[in-house]
């Protein structure tokens, strides 16, 4: 279909991936939409998304009938749809998690994300639990990070379990940044990116793909673009922020757009 605009302005930042992709992925964070927003939300940015993730535990309130359709509606326009990872968590703690998996196959679930950001949970455990998703039929995304800031992993540790995750079937491996953006993993408690955390994480990494990154806030995706470019997957994304993202990332919103207008002005 033909765009508004096509023809007449041309993207300033060339190069954007387009879906099916798997550089430039937009995860978006669902705290509880209802089927009319989401209707909404797929006519008027559904290609732009990759994921939906129903965020922590929020899904557990839902009627099974309502779920079922909501996930029905997110598949059907070739987006993943996953519950949180701490619900996960949730299921490893009880020791249900084959009941779990069973029942997010019934509930139309596409993807799993598997965690630890709050319980303990050894890398046997981990590992089981990749296999038997990707057994099941599940796409894996996993999580690296505490969510209490007191509880920061060494960065060796870090290293080690994106390393095992990717090696154990993974598609990719989010860095923990909640869905505030502010005070863990790698933004401050103003939410400002600590870029040696960046360069500690990614020195340990083959390929800076196979991460996404939580970044919720404007100023956090602007780095993260500049840094790698507008195909850096990026992860808790608003809702109501996905084409304010997309533009970003393609050069017309200000601030990516004063770099593009530079560099071509200098060349």
């Amino acid at each position: 279909m033909r765009k508004a605009w096509e023809g007449v302005i041309e993207m300033p930042v060339g190069g954007r991936s387009v879906k099916p992709r798997n550089t430039g992925l937009t995860m978006v964070i669902d705290k509880g939409m209802g089927i009319h927003r989401l209707e909404d939300l797929i006519h008027t940015a559904g290609e732009y998304i990759d994921s939906i993730k129903l965020a922590f535990g929020t899904s557990a309130f839902n009627d099974e009938e309502f779920l079922k359709k909501k996930n029905a509606m997110i598949t059907f326009a070739n987006i993943d749809v996953m519950p949180g990872g701490t619900f996960l968590e949730v299921a490893v703690w009880y020791r249900v998690l084959d009941e779990y998996l069973a029942r997010a196959k019934e509930l139309g679930f596409s993807a799993i994300e598997i965690s630890d950001g709050t319980i303990e949970m050894d890398l046997s455990t981990r590992i089981e639990a990749i296999k038997k998703a990707l057994d099941m039929g599940f796409k894996v995304i996993t999580e690296v990070g505490k969510k209490d800031p007191k509880e920061i992993l060494p960065i060796s540790l870090v290293h080690k379990l994106i390393r095992e995750d990717m090696k154990n079937g993974a598609s990719k491996v989010i860095i923990e940044a909640r869905e505030a953006g502010k005070g863990v993993g790698i933004f401050d408690q103003e939410g400002k990116t600590r870029h040696d955390e960046v360069d500690n994480i990614i020195a340990g990494v083959d390929d800076v793909n196979c991460l996404i990154w939580e970044a919720p806030i404007k100023n956090q995706q602007q780095e993260l673009i500049i840094r790698w470019g507008p195909n850096v997957n990026m992860g808790n994304i608003p809702p109501d922020e996905i084409l304010a993202l997309e533009a970003l990332r393609r050069g017309i919103r200000g601030d990516t757009l004063k770099r593009a207008y530079l560099a071509d002005k200098n060349s």
